[in-house]
């Protein structure tokens, strides 16, 4: 697929304009299209990134620690891929080190890479583990995302204070009950 030109897509966004009934060449419309697409290029800045060169760098002087490694209340600003409406909320990172660590940055840009791209929270939920497993080949990943999706909220049901909880336990968080129930009071 080709990618469009700014010039293109600025031209669609006062196409929108138009057919919500209002005048791209008003003052207050004049540079939106210019305005859309820069805002566009931030939200879904993740499609130019590649996720595993986030997790390249790690690191294997670790002095023994074996234990979890846990990032929790990470702020996650996505789009669902239905509506292209904001879906906000936190996601919960941990994996069991097998030799390695990677930076603690890196866990929260690695949320973010997948983040800004339009998204289903489950498929969210899937990317991020899969990769951290992948990548850095653990003993184990936990990732639990808790979200709300403005197209519940803002349209169709009209229900908002709605939360979406999804989880995916890799490793010995799926094997383990008691490290399972370790990582759920962590980040309660």
């Amino acid at each position: 697929m080709d990618r469009p030109t700014r010039e293109q897509a600025e031209a669609a966004v006062r196409t929108l304009l138009a057919y919500v009934g209002d005048d791209p060449d008003r003052e207050g419309l004049i540079d939106t299209p210019k305005r859309f697409v820069k805002a566009y290029d931030d939200w879904f800045a993740g499609y130019g990134q590649d996720p595993d060169e986030v997790l390249s760098t790690t690191f294997e002087e670790v002095e023994g620690y074996d234990d979890l490694v846990l990032l929790k209340d990470i702020r996650i600003e996505s789009h669902c891929e239905h509506h292209v409406a904001p879906i906000l909320g936190v996601a919960h990172v941990a994996y069991l080190p097998d030799h390695r660590v990677v930076g603690l940055s890196k866990l929260a840009r690695l949320v973010d890479v997948y983040a800004k791209r339009l998204q289903s929270q489950e498929i969210l939920n899937e990317q991020i583990a899969r990769t951290l497993d992948r990548v850095l080949k653990p003993r184990g990943v936990a990732v639990v995302i808790d979200a709300q999706h403005q197209c519940i909220s803002t349209r169709g049901t009209h229900k908002d204070q709605v939360s979406c909880v999804t989880r995916t336990f890799l490793g010995e968080f799926k094997t383990n009950a008691r490290l399972e129930e370790r990582f759920f009071r962590l980040i309660s």
